[in-house]
């Protein structure tokens, strides 16, 4: 359908930005907390006028439950931010959270007590194992650097230990909020640029405890060097620019999802974002030069394997291919 394919242009343009902020966190690696802060403030702003009418338009969905799913929303966001500080390379960072779909069906199962096929359930063991080796040939590159002395690499291994535990507590937290949402959106209906909006404006009060954070990096951002924005030949600092270009594409590619849970059969949705999230791996690797060894690009082939399984693509292409081959038949 052409809203799938306005939005698989919105997540490859997203990719690509993905540079920037790639190139931010390399420069600045504290530095998450001012963009998940800008990204939040954007898109909060945006919604109160189109969506919430200036204040004057009531949520379909009582704001009790709004609270709830920010608090959740807020939490997710920032312990995936603090996790790059902990010695988790950006690649190990996109492919554990790939891993999504194994917290929505366990906790599926345990909640809802939903029950799948085996094409699922065969679908998760890929996936968790191609998580299972990625790590753990990540944690063998971090317990094997040899630029340390034993004291150090003992204390680096730890916080990388740490770093995992946390990405792991924000996909449960994270899988846990979708089960909400679909109760949610069951009982009230959908209203998902409703949900968008009060997601990312109810959390603003809590970045103040964060504002040590943001304005340090802030200052830091003064800092960098001038950059001539092509065009307008406006000269700002070059981080500016960079968080400027982040804040844009997420804010599009948030809108190009959008429009493809409300246009489009779900296996489209699952199918673009998987694709972004590979491409946003393949950028980061190539890009930056991560080590990256035949191991991990197992774990990643197994890991989107499983997702593609999931999606139940190969069904949707076997019955493409079977009414092509019918085709010349009835003709």
């Amino acid at each position: 359908c052409f809203p799938a394919f306005i939005g698989t242009l919105c997540s490859l343009w997203h990719c690509s930005m993905l540079l920037f902020l790639f190139h931010a966190l390399r420069q600045f690696p504290g530095c998450g907390n001012i963009v998940t802060f800008s990204q939040f403030l954007f898109i909060a702003v945006e919604g109160f006028i189109f969506e919430a009418n200036f204040g004057r338009k009531s949520p379909a969905i009582p704001i009790r439950y709004y609270f709830i799913m920010v608090a959740m929303f807020f939490t997710v966001s920032v312990v995936n931010n603090y996790a790059l500080n902990l010695n988790i390379s950006m690649p190990l960072h996109m492919i554990f959270r790939s891993g999504s779909l194994i917290a929505s069906m366990a906790l599926g199962i345990i909640i809802l007590k939903k029950r799948y096929s085996v094409s699922k359930y065969t679908s998760i063991a890929l996936v968790s194992l191609g998580i299972f080796t990625c790590t753990f040939m990540s944690a063998k590159q971090v317990a094997s650097d040899s630029s340390l002395n034993e004291e150090d690499g003992l204390q680096v291994f730890l916080w990388w230990l740490l770093g995992i535990a946390a990405l792991t507590f924000a996909l449960l937290m994270s899988a846990r909020m979708g089960i909400f949402q679909e109760t949610l959106y069951q009982r009230f209906g959908k209203h998902s640029k409703e949900a968008l909006f009060y997601n990312h404006a109810l959390p603003l009060p809590g970045f103040l405890l964060l504002a040590p954070n943001i304005y340090h990096h802030a200052v830091l951002f003064n800092q960098s060097e001038p950059f001539r924005v092509p065009v307008i030949g406006l000269t700002l600092p070059i981080m500016w620019f960079y968080l400027f270009m982040n804040v844009i594409t997420q804010y599009v590619c948030i809108r190009g999802v959008f429009i493809l849970t409300t246009e489009c059969p779900s296996l489209t949705v699952t199918l673009v974002v998987t694709l972004r999230k590979f491409l946003s791996l393949i950028f980061s690797i190539l890009y930056f030069r991560n080590p990256f060894t035949g191991w991990h690009w197992l774990g990643t082939a197994l890991v989107f394997l499983g997702t593609l399984l999931y999606a139940e693509v190969w069904n949707s292409l076997g019955s493409l291919l079977a009414r092509c081959r019918r085709r010349p038949k009835e003709e």
